[in-house]
Formats: C-alpha cells, sequence, structure tokens
C-alpha cells in the first residue's frame, strides 16, 4: 500500500454477510485497496459484531490487506487472537483503554500494523503522543456503533490538523460518499473508509472509481 495514493477501504458493516465471502471477492475485483472490518463487543460501542473466527473466514478468500477496526474495551487482550486470524493492521479506539502505548507495542510486537482512532467528541491531543509509533490514525466522522450514519463535517478539523503532523496513512470513517469523499481528501485524508456507497450499489467498480475520482 503507498501512501501518497489514496487508498479505498471498503467497510464490510454494509455487506451482506449470508453471501460475505463473495461481497469481499467482489470488491476485491472492483478494484479496493484493503477491507475495513468492524469489531464490537456491545460495551464499548452499543452494537455486536463479528470476532477472529470471522476474521479467518475473510482472510481465506482475499489476499489484500485486512485493516481490523476494534471498536472494543481493552483491545490488547485481543491482539493476539486477531492477529494470528490473519488482520494486518490493527486499529483501536484511543477512549477504550489506558494502555495505549502497551497495546501499540502488541500489536507491533505481534508483526502487524497500528492503528488509533478517535470518536468524533475526543480531541487530537489525545492521540498526538502516541502519532510517532503509529502505522494509521483513523478519524470517526459519525459516533461509532452502526453504519449509515450521517457525516459531521467538523471533524474535518482534525484531519487537517493531523496532516501537518502525520506522515502516514490517515483515515475517515463515517458517512462517506462521492460528495462527502472530496470533503475529506481536501482535508487530508488519503484512505476512505466506505461501507453503503460500495456495498449498496451494484456496480461496485463504479462506484470505488467513483470515491477514487473525488481528488
Amino acid at each position: 500500500m503507498k501512501k501518497n495514493r489514496l487508498l479505498i477501504s471498503p467497510s464490510i458493516l454494509s455487506a451482506d454477510f449470508s453471501r460475505l465471502a463473495d461481497e469481499i471477492q467482489e470488491v476485491e475485483k472492483a478494484g479496493c485497496d484493503m477491507i475495513h472490518v468492524d469489531v464490537m463487543d456491545g460495551h464499548f460501542v452499543p452494537n455486536l459484531t463479528i470476532g477472529p473466527p470471522v476474521v479467518k473466514a475473510i482472510r481465506k478468500v482475499t489476499k489484500i490487506p485486512l485493516d481490523v477496526h476494534l471498536m472494543i474495551d481493552e483491545p490488547i487482550k485481543y491482539v493476539e487472537d486477531f492477529s494470528k486470524a490473519g488482520a494486518d493492521i490493527i486499529t483501536f479506539h484511543v477512549e477504550a483503554t489506558d494502555k495505549v502505548a502497551e497495546t501499540i507495542e502488541a500489536i507491533k510486537k505481534a508483526g502487524k500494523r497500528a492503528g488509533l482512532s478517535v470518536k468524533p467528541n475526543t480531541g487530537t491531543e489525545a492521540i498526538e503522543p502516541y502519532l510517532p509509533d503509529l502505522d494509521l490514525v483513523l478519524v470517526m466522522t459519525v459516533e461509532p456503533g452502526f453504519g449509515g450514519q450521517s457525516f459531521m463535517p467538523g471533524m474535518m478539523e482534525k484531519l487537517k490538523y493531523l496532516k501537518t503532523r502525520f506522515s502516514k496513512f490517515l483515515s475517515v470513517d463515517g458517512g462517506i460518499n462521492a460528495e462527502t469523499a472530496s470533503t475529506a481528501i481536501e482535508a487530508g485524508a488519503n484512505v476512505l473508509v466506505a461501507g453503503t456507497a460500495i456495498f449498496a450499489e451494484k456496480d461496485r467498480s463504479r462506484a470505488i472509481q467513483i470515491l477514487r475520482g473525488a481528488g
């Protein structure tokens, strides 16, 4: 994955889980760059989704990178499980633990790339001390936990600020479509996480091309 190229990361939260393998292979063939896997525990966020067994199953049907987004409490406890399941990037929330540095270290020790995410009400100062050790920063433009929410344009100030301090993967997640993608790219994002904008479209290749052309 090249940092200077806009990367498209379809979120499987919006996929048809009854045919998940097909859905993933379709978006891979359509030209996406990675797969975004939302993991929720029903505690850190009110929804409940998948665990390491599903990540392991996904790993079997695609070779492109898996960005596993842990929306869970005490993420350090699950780093090993998701690493063994096939995650390439493990992204967790700064709000979910008081062991941020230790969790980053555990991810790196497992041979994976480390990502850190911030919810809309969390300022960038919460993650700034960890930027030198991160491979990816994920700015949430919705409250995490459910797909299909409306994009919060006020979060673009975070992207603009981080762009001046972080030169690796700067990702944005929540309400991304052709219109909001352009706004996010202009603010500094180089990774777009999109669910509905891709999986709700019959022509996934065109949907990805539209997002990629938003910049």
